[in-house]
């Protein structure tokens, strides 16, 4: 399962791309996409508050810092 902060980087993403485009309707999806992104984050957010095991974040630092 992707982290939050991958969410939030694929709005910060989709924001940059709508930055270089006029008005429209691509423009206004990107946006729309941007949005979704992050209400993802934020729903993934609120699992790991509730479920700390559920952090894969967390999980593959720990698996990093034992394989070091």
């Amino acid at each position: 399962m992707k982290t939050a902060a991958e969410y939030h980087r694929h709005a910060e993403e989709c924001r940059l791309l709508a930055r270089h485009l006029p008005e429209g309707e691509q423009r206004h999806q990107l946006l729309e996409m941007a949005r979704t992104w992050d209400s993802l984050a934020e729903t993934r957010e609120a699992l790991i508050r509730h479920h700390p095991e559920l952090d894969t974040e967390k999980a593959s630092s720990t698996v990093q810092s034992l394989s070091e």
